[in-house]
């Protein structure tokens, strides 16, 4: 017997794309049969209605994907802080969204106090790095070599800490974000596109360059610098990184401050959209689908991750959210990531891990 007559043939339909994408033309085809004949029309206002309200009105649509560009950029680069410190500790920080409204209300609580902004800014950076040597003394060093369950607890414990400190020394009021003081533009630009007026606002334009700007810096430091090999080497073997004398308490300290100034441009972003609260820490949780659907170590990932959510969740709001009276913008994210566990559980550029038994 030959080797090619020896050799199996290819499994077509164990690719994980290929059956998701057959699955996928198979549910849209049925939903287009059904809703053709459908008699009383709700197949038709799922399937058909929505995307011919995009064709009718692209103005719209462009209005929509904007609003929902600038939430997958905010997304991103809040999921780039749960990247950082999985790839250099691998666990799961579930502190990162309370450290986003913490740092915030550091910073606006400084300005209360009288001073400037821009130093107000500075001691802000100083207080999170405090805050990243603290966790790695107290938290992080004597819990090295335990099972990752544990350090992911200990997250929790640090999340409600925050939450309660934060409370008791600055309140639990909403509060106001000192954008004009930032020197963060204020108002909208109006353009007249596809028939239509489509609105920008300046803020938004500011967070997406900002954010941008953010991801790419980061990107490229942990890349192209002696820190980034030094986080890489870690996230590959804690044992291998300690025997070429790299110290693993140092990188903990530089990754989590490098996760506190994310959870700062963060915060001044949406907390210049919204309002500085506790409410943000929800908002902030957004990035764990971003995060399964890029890769929990990929920050390509995060980036795509944080789009295809940012957008998808502002088209479902806009589009299909009337049918069932509004608000899926709060679960879509995570309707989305159950669905995308199915078919690729670690993510588009997660590793896939091979245990042999």
């Amino acid at each position: 017997m030959t080797d090619i007559a020896a050799r199996p043939a290819p499994r077509l339909f164990a690719n994980p794309w290929i059956k998701a994408a057959l699955i996928t033309a198979a549910i849209v085809l049925a939903a287009i049969v059904g809703a053709r004949l459908d008699g009383s029309g709700t197949l038709y206002k799922i399937v058909i209605d929505p995307f011919q309200q995009m064709v009718s009105a692209p103005d719209l649509l462009a209005q929509t994907i904007w609003e929902g560009l600038v939430s997958g950029v905010l997304y991103a680069l809040i999921a780039l802080g749960f990247v950082l410190i999985f790839k250099a500790s691998g666990v799961f920080n579930f502190a990162q969204g309370i450290m986003v409204v913490f740092s915030a209300l550091t910073l606006v609580g400084l300005y209360e106090m009288g001073v400037p902004a821009f130093l107000a800014v500075i001691l802000t950076l100083g207080v999170m790095f405090l805050l990243a040597v603290t966790i790695e003394r107290v938290v992080l060093r004597p819990l090295v070599n335990q099972p990752d369950i544990i350090l992911f607890m200990a997250t929790f414990g640090i999340t409600y800490f925050l939450i309660g400190f934060g409370e008791s020394v600055f309140g639990g009021n909403p509060k106001r974000m000192i954008t004009e003081q930032l020197y963060l533009p204020s108002g909208s630009i109006d353009l007249k596109i596809l028939g239509g007026l489509v609105s920008l606002q300046k803020i938004d334009i500011a967070a997406a360059i900002i954010a941008s700007i953010m991801i790419a810096a980061l990107g490229l430091f942990f890349q192209y610098t002696r820190i980034g090999r030094a986080l890489r080497a870690v996230a590959d073997s804690h044992k291998a990184a300690l025997s070429v004398g790299i110290s693993l308490n140092q990188i903990w300290v530089i990754v989590w401050f490098t996760a506190g100034i994310v959870a700062l441009i963060t915060g001044i972003m949406w907390g210049a959209r919204s309002d500085v609260s506790f409410a943000l820490e929800i908002v902030a949780l957004k990035a764990l689908p971003v995060l399964i659907l890029g890769g929990f170590t990929s920050i390509p990932g995060a980036i795509i991750g944080g789009l295809i959510i940012g957008i998808g969740e502002k088209m479902g709001e806009f589009y299909w959210g009337p049918l069932i009276g509004g608000g899926i913008e709060s679960w879509l994210a995570y309707f989305i990531a159950l669905g995308f566990l199915l078919f690729r559980p670690q993510g588009l550029f997660g590793d896939k891990i091979i245990e042999r038994i």
